[in-house]
């Protein structure tokens, strides 16, 4: 866990971030972290990655979580290919079911994380999309937009194209409009971004 999970990382910077009141992002967090979490008053844990039964580092944070009286939520979503359209709906609607103060976390705290910390502001923030993007899609957390990681942009950038930004116009969106084969097709990532992202930094 420690070294194949990229432990050893987080251990040493776990990549948390303030997104606005109540909202924070981070990598996958230690027990120690979620301490700290507890101590900031945060009551749930959205956990990006999802449930794995055998990953130690899981095992960990639900035991942690349990002992603190955090609220564990598992909701996976991947980094490195479009979501499918249920997968997104569910990704608006989640804002409404949880408790706040709230943690999201992906593994590394930069692309699942960022990508969902930018559709908070963006849909419960009042904050423009593009703006929430160039804040939270971003190279400062250890986003690569030039890798498969920035197909999550790519997404965004089909609905922008359709003129309409508002949050109401975005549901819709995903709902009649969206189309996942499609973009995979349409994007395409650079190849040495690529063999970082997938072979160095094992992002999921």
């Amino acid at each position: 866990m420690w070294l194949v999970d990229h432990g050893f990382i987080r251990d040493i910077y776990c990549n948390i971030h303030p997104v606005t009141e109540g909202v924070w992002r981070s990598a996958q967090p230690a027990p120690r972290h979620l301490r700290w979490a507890k101590r900031q008053g945060i009551r749930t844990i959205l956990n990006l990655r999802g449930r794995r039964d055998t990953c130690g580092a899981y095992i960990l944070e639900r035991e942690e979580c349990e002992r603190l009286g955090l609220i564990l939520v598992d909701f996976p979503i991947r980094s490195r290919s479009p979501m499918d359209r249920e997968t997104l709906l569910a990704a608006i609607d989640i804002f409404d079911r949880i408790e706040y103060p709230v943690l999201m976390h992906c593994k590394s705290g930069a692309d699942r994380a960022g990508l969902m910390s930018t559709l908070y502001l963006f849909l419960k923030g009042g904050v423009p999309l593009r703006e929430a993007m160039r804040k939270h899609l971003s190279l400062m957390y250890g986003h690569v937009k030039q890798a498969k990681t920035g197909v999550l942009d790519f997404v965004l950038e089909q609905f922008l194209a359709d003129g309409d930004e508002s949050p109401e116009a975005f549901r819709r969106w995903i709902a009649t409009v969206y189309d996942r084969a499609k973009i995979q097709v349409q994007f395409h990532e650079n190849w040495l971004a690529g063999v970082i992202i997938k072979f160095i930094l094992r992002r999921e």
